[in-house]
């Protein structure tokens, strides 16, 4: 995997677990040597293409104490994948439930001990809200630049619409805001990388306000362009269209607000 030889997906989500992720329901029983893996996940990126499914299923009770994690390699018999999902964006990565029919594994395909999958799986998503964030702040940058490339450009009324002070207003706060968003995103991935206590409630933080300020900035860029903003000819449309899932995916947004509330109040 580090070579990139080997492409993987991450398994979490399902039909009936998103935000209350240890409620899951896929199951995993030990027969013997091998674990046999039953249920589905939904909205797997990479599902149906990666060469491995690290995947957290039920070896226990309720709750989070009762998920292990498994890795699951493509050939393996009983593991199917459902048909590629067709999304508003992010067209160009593709997208598809993981399905398990007595899908058979060496206990060996275990990943840490019994019982920590929900562990970790958390991890995996601070370090997943913080490339969430990453993204947005990238957009957002790209659709500042050719904002501010088009208000010089385009004349109206005899002048470039940059030199209106309600144009000038609007691409001040945006700069503001990513600066802002680039800013909480260095510090949270400080933070991580430090093993800080408070890391997942930055995390949070980073991926909720630059995900959120990231879809504003493109949303904004898009409204500078006017009509031709709105056209497949030029990249606005696409880049709305993308970030604007980053407010969904490795938690909603709702439930950073949750995290984050949680860690003040815990203090």
């Amino acid at each position: 995997m580090l070579t990139l030889d080997t492409f993987s997906s991450y398994c979490l989500t399902e039909p009936g677990s998103g935000s209350d992720a240890a409620s899951l329901t896929t199951k995993a029983d030990l027969q013997g040597s091998e674990y046999v893996l039953n249920g589905s996940k939904a909205f797997i990126s990479g599902g149906g293409r990666s060469d491995l499914y690290v995947v957290m299923a039920r070896t226990g009770g309720p709750g989070p104490k009762g998920i292990s994690c498994f890795a699951v390699e493509k050939n393996r018999k009983g593991l199917s994948f459902g048909k590629q999902e067709v999304k508003m964006g992010w067209n160009s990565q593709p997208t598809s439930a993981v399905i398990f029919e007595d899908c058979r594994i060496p206990v060996e395909n275990l990943i840490g001990n019994v019982g920590e999958g929900f562990k970790i799986a958390m991890k995996g998503l601070d370090g997943g809200r913080i490339s969430i964030a990453t993204c947005s702040v990238g957009a957002a940058q790209q659709c500042l630049d050719l904002a501010l490339e088009h208000t010089k450009i385009r004349k109206q009324f005899g002048n470039p619409i940059c030199t209106n002070q309600a144009i000038q207003f609007k691409l001040a706060d945006m700069a503001t805001e990513l600066h802002a968003a680039r800013l909480l995103v260095h510090d949270a991935a400080t933070k991580m990388d430090q093993k800080h206590p408070d890391s997942a409630q930055f995390c949070a933080m980073a991926k909720k306000f630059a995900t959120d300020a990231g879809f504003k900035i493109c949303n904004d860029a898009l409204q500078l362009h006017g009509g031709y903003g709105y056209l497949n000819d030029y990249p606005l449309e696409r880049f709305v269209r993308d970030v604007r899932v980053h407010q969904i995916l490795e938690g909603t947004n709702e439930i950073m607000r949750h995290i984050i509330a949680k860690g003040m109040i815990s203090k």
